[in-house]
């Protein structure tokens, strides 16, 4: 974050991992689940996803960062690690 050059072998290097993917969807399957047009769906899929750019598609299922950080970034990371609760699209955490 603040742009220190941190070697491997430094004490005072911290690692933060970020996962981000796609949440599982139901895991009931249902009459109305059974009975659509799973083919049709999925050629509808690949219609729509060939059209997206890669880095697009792959976005969508799972993204993984590393960050190393030092001690005072460590630290300001850990007091606020959403970025002061208002993500990118507008939304406060809290709902408001």
């Amino acid at each position: 974050m603040c742009g220190r050059l941190l070697s491997p072998e430094s004490a005072e290097r911290y690692v933060v991992r970020i996962e981000a993917f796609a949440a599982e969807g139901p895991l009931e399957i249902t009459a109305e689940d059974l009975a659509r047009n799973h083919r049709e769906e999925i050629r509808r899929l690949i219609e729509q996803l060939s059209r997206m750019p890669l880095d697009q598609v792959e976005d969508q299922v799972y993204r993984a960062f590393r960050f190393d950080l030092c001690r005072g970034c460590h630290a300001v990371y850990l007091s606020d690690p959403l970025g002061g609760g208002r993500s990118s699209c507008g939304q406060r955490a809290d709902g408001r």
